[in-house]
């Protein structure tokens, strides 16, 4: 029997709105998993390693549940390194000069735990940003919205209008590639486009 929900091992809006926009009835568990980049970890190494933790530590907490755990992690890379979420203004206008005109990678893992064990996949995508004016970087970061995205902004936000080109997945994106999700959650036999 396909299991009758998925727990959601993340507190993003964007990640929920995903997931119910296939269909796929959850609930929310809270996790709590160290962030921080280990010496000479690659991007795409990171991003699995957390997606996989945040997948596992939501399997620990409902141990008396046998629904599946989705867990998820969005890193935004340019020149190799990993831009996570702005500490202060300072840091987030830069993190959007540092993106200005040029193409940075977003790379969005996802992890399934079900009983069976775990298994992740990984979506990459490019965005094409054009050149930003220092004035609107501080503009934007007046919205309130770049305070807590990886990378400092939300594509499908206010900064949708610095996007030139984005080659990839928009849903890995925004935090959840839905592509990768629905393999995972097909191969784990939980089926999709059931209303929340």
């Amino acid at each position: 029997m396909p299991p009758e929900f998925v727990y959601l091992a993340s507190a993003s809006p964007r990640r929920r709105d995903l997931l119910g926009q296939v269909g796929v009835p959850f609930r929310l568990i809270g996790v709590d998993v160290d962030e921080t980049v280990r010496p000479g970890e690659a991007p795409e190494a990171y991003v699995l390693r957390l997606a996989a933790a945040k997948a596992e530590s939501g399997w620990v907490r409902a141990a008396a549940s046998p629904a599946p755990v989705l867990g998820a992690d969005t890193s935004v890379v340019i020149d190799g390194r990993i831009l996570g979420k702005p500490l202060d203004e300072a840091h987030g206008i830069a993190m959007l000069a540092a993106l200005s005109g040029r193409t940075h990678q977003v790379l969005t893992a996802v992890a399934i735990r079900t009983a069976a064990g775990a298994r992740s996949m990984v979506s990459r995508s490019e965005v094409v940003f054009r050149a930003l004016e220092a004035a609107e970087c501080r503009d934007y970061w007046n919205t309130g919205e770049p305070r807590d995205k990886a990378g400092g902004y939300a594509i499908q936000g206010f900064a949708a209008v610095f996007v030139q080109e984005l080659r990839g997945s928009y849903s890995g994106v925004m935090g959840l590639p839905l592509f990768e999700t629905a393999a995972l959650l097909a191969a784990a036999g939980v089926p999709r486009w059931r209303s929340a």
